[in-house]
């Protein structure tokens, strides 16, 4: 089989690939498209700065009153950074949103460096940078502070690192694998999945060698000291982790349209110019022999798009592997254009073209998505009716958010409405430390409080809905008839709606 054979050739070619003289790193034009990145998605940020993202004011109310090790959908480095970017400005979307855009600007450098990596000039170098910054993924949340903004920025550390390995054979690269898979891993849990397709990819076609270093198994030992405590969190809560796949698969059908749309999305948020790119990538890595030392990057990518398609994962799950298959791209290109064969390469032009026009629509999207007021509104409509219980109703009223959502908007906007902590039986929430057991009423804000109803003696809508766009209305429940223990269980819920 070729890939075999490719992979019996890797100790040999390993001497020849030391010896490489790569090319310079393009900074001058690589820089100029980061800067051009950097100052975008500020200036979205500041021009968003009157709402949050519902993920993003999720990140803050978890890392703001409930930090810890884990939750029951997100591990901790999201939230903890939002958490610091409160205490260093409190109440600031546009600081909150810093450590986001700074990924999003590592992630165009981080595809150049691979390019440089695989011997890309100057030209190559900006094709890859580029490409990435005009990924949908990028333009759409780049200055989002969710985890998936941050995971492409960590994807790509960690593959420059194993591409620069294979080039070099610095053992010491392994070590700090290790150290970013283990960070990586407390931001998504799905870069668990990357570290095991790199190492099928290995497997199957090299460079098997690396599965014997000592520095590889230290590299692995500190990822796991790193990834520990979380995993931890997990056991000893039951592994939400894994039960929320088979949330995310059903919100795949109702959202991205099941599991083929989700497959053709996982290629196409690279961007009109960035698809181009990543499917010649994988083209040229799988039957290119230039490229036969980094074959394993093509089987790796292929293994995760089984993996998330079988799964039904997010369109966004693949995006950080995104970079790595665009500077191969932008590489191969270079080396047709060396030999004389880019007759067809100009065609790449125009996908660019169109590419920054989809990112600046997208980048002009997100604007108008992160800068809604229906989680102002929401938690403006909660606090009124709040206000309106008697000073002595208000201490046994637990407020209640149907959703995760509508619970973290009312966390997020909590100090400016005068609002106390919210609950919420959904994802995270349900794992937070429950309401008093003093507190014998409920104010609800949702759609629907039937789940809740049961366990009370009176059910009263307070306000109607927020607005025709926003079907969230206000109730109190009042007289509950089991302690919080004994409701906790029976209406907690990784589910939406």
């Amino acid at each position: 089989m070729a890939w075999a054979r490719a992979a019996e050739q890797h100790t040999e070619g390993a001497a020849s690939l030391e010896q490489v003289q790569v090319h310079p790193f393009a900074g001058c034009v690589v820089w100029p498209i980061a800067t051009v990145v950097a100052l975008a998605h500020l200036v979205a940020a500041v021009a968003g700065r009157n709402g949050y993202w519902f993920d993003e004011v999720y990140m803050l109310a978890i890392g703001r009153d409930h930090l810890d090790f884990g939750s029951a959908d997100q591990p901790p480095i999201a939230p903890l950074l939002a958490a610091l970017s409160d205490v260093v400005a409190p109440g600031s979307v546009v600081v909150l949103r810093l450590p986001a855009i700074a990924a999003t600007v590592a992630g165009v450098v981080l595809a150049a460096l691979i390019a440089r990596e695989l011997d890309g000039d100057r030209r190559a170098q900006g094709m890859a940078a580029a490409a990435q910054a005009t990924s949908i993924s990028a333009a759409l949340f780049g200055h989002w502070l969710t985890p998936y903004t941050l995971e492409p920025a960590q994807w790509l550390l960690l593959l420059w690192l194993f591409v620069r390995w294979v080039r070099l054979r610095d053992d010491r690269l392994l070590l700090f694998v290790g150290v970013v898979a283990g960070i990586a891993a407390e931001t998504k849990f799905q870069s668990l999945l990357l570290c095991g397709s790199l190492v099928v990819g290995v497997l199957v076609c090299g460079p098997r060698d690396v599965l014997r270093r000592r520095m590889f198994w230290a590299g692995v030992a500190v990822g796991a000291v790193i990834t520990a405590p979380t995993l931890v969190w997990q056991a000893r809560h039951g592994w939400p982790q894994l039960l929320m796949s088979e949330v995310v698969a059903e919100e795949a059908e109702v959202l991205y349209g099941g599991r083929a749309s989700v497959t053709i999305q996982m290629l196409v948020w690279a961007g009109v110019a960035g698809t181009v790119l990543v499917l010649l990538g994988l083209w040229w890595l799988l039957h290119d022999r230039e490229f036969r030392h980094y074959r394993f990057l093509a089987v790796a990518f292929l293994a995760l798009l089984i993996v998330f398609t079988v799964t039904a994962g997010r369109p966004y799950y693949l995006t950080g592997f995104h970079g790595a298959l665009i500077a191969v791209g932008a590489v191969g290109l270079q080396r047709r254009r060396e030999r004389g064969l880019d007759r067809w390469s100009w065609t790449v032009w125009p996908a660019f073209a169109v590419s920054a026009v989809v990112a600046g629509i997208m980048l002009a999207a997100s604007v108008g998505f992160s800068n809604s007021d229906v989680g102002e509104r929401i938690a403006d409509t909660t606090a009124a009716a709040y206000r309106e219980l008697p000073p002595d109703g208000r201490d046994r009223t637990a407020v209640i958010g149907q959703s995760y959502i509508i619970a973290a908007y009312l966390d997020g906007y909590a100090a400016t409405v005068d609002l106390p902590s919210a609950h919420s039986p959904n994802r995270a929430y349900g794992y937070f430390p429950l309401p008093d057991d003093s507190q014998t009423d409920v104010l609800f804000a949702g759609t629907d409080p039937s789940a809740l109803a049961p366990f009370f003696t009176e059910v009263t809508q307070l306000r109607a809905p927020v607005s025709d766009e926003i079907d969230t209305r206000v109730w109190l429940l009042s007289g509950r008839t089991e302690a919080w223990s004994g409701i906790w269980p029976q209406v907690q819920t990784l589910r939406v709606g």
